[in-house]
């Protein structure tokens, strides 16, 4: 296994690893390893059918199954299809996903800790892919914050609600926001500890975040504001440009993510295929 680390805080490659069988006790504890240090991780070049992601995605625990259950695939449905792609009028998977800076799950009482994306087919035009993805380093956006800041929000927690102010965009399926509406709200630490690399980190976003518990609606907003802005600064950033075969694989508590949508059906076509770990799921010897 060789990794590739990118020139930014976060980010990386592995290269010499065939997914479509199980990685070996001591490979996986090298990959583990890099994983949590980079924080996102891809695999190119990957053939993978729906048993080998669910497979690779094993080794550090159960996957769960997402509450919009008709974007899952028919065969697996603890693998959520994303895609623009349309069949009798109809998206063949959810679309609309991440569309503002988030952490997958946040909205759950026991949120995502790592998300796997596989890339089937990757919006071109002019021989360039779009779509990329955006992350940005919530444990280093924590380190950098001024130390009264840093007290200040020492044990607050924040309300997460899926989709958030994204709703005020008014993007998406009516019946995908009807279900997103009926999900209740989670309450999270302003600051986490990861489990593996002991790092606290931001648990904050405008996308999913509105509120601060015991503190006024206009106080809260503005924290949030000023937190989320504090992640997504250049210098915690790193993009991912896809590739057909990429397997994307990111540590969900150490991250926040955005979508670029540069793609629009039907002159761009977008197929992944998305598994996602939750926290109590991570098995004890890979945390």
């Amino acid at each position: 296994m060789m990794l590739h680390p990118s020139a930014n805080v976060i980010g990386g490659e592995i290269s010499d690893l065939d997914l479509s069988s199980p990685l070996d006790a001591n490979t996986f504890r090298e990959f583990k390893a890099a994983f949590y240090q980079r924080s996102v991780l891809v695999f190119r070049n990957q053939t993978l059918g729906g048993e080998d992601l669910l497979g690779f995605a094993r080794q550090f625990g159960e996957p769960d199954q997402h509450f919009l259950a008709h974007y899952a695939h028919p065969a697996h449905p603890k693998i959520l299809v994303l895609s623009n792609i349309e069949a009798k009028a109809k998206k063949i998977g959810f679309a609309d996903a991440g569309r503002v800076w988030h952490s997958d799950g946040s909205y759950m009482q026991d949120p995502v800790a790592i998300t796997m994306l596989y890339a089937l087919e990757v919006p071109e035009q002019d021989g360039q892919t779009l779509g990329s993805t955006q992350f940005a380093s919530a444990w280093r956006a924590y380190d950098t914050l001024a130390p009264s800041v840093q007290r200040r929000i020492a044990g607050l927690l924040a309300v997460h609600q899926v989709g958030g102010r994204r709703r005020q965009l008014n993007t998406g399926e009516a019946s995908d926001r009807a279900q997103e509406d009926a999900q209740p709200p989670a309450h999270h630490p302003l600051v986490r500890v990861h489990p593996y690399t002991g790092r606290r980190y931001l648990y904050v976003s405008k996308g999913e975040c509105e509120q601060i518990v015991g503190m006024q609606d206009a106080e809260a907003l503005a924290l949030i504001d000023e937190l989320a802005q504090s992640i997504h600064a250049d210098a915690n950033r790193h993009v991912h440009s896809w590739r057909p075969g990429d397997l994307l694989i990111w540590d969900n508590q150490a991250l926040q993510h955005l979508a670029t949508f540069d793609y629009t059906w039907p002159q761009h076509r977008r197929l992944m295929h998305r598994v996602t770990i939750p926290e109590s799921a991570i098995r004890a010897d890979s945390r």
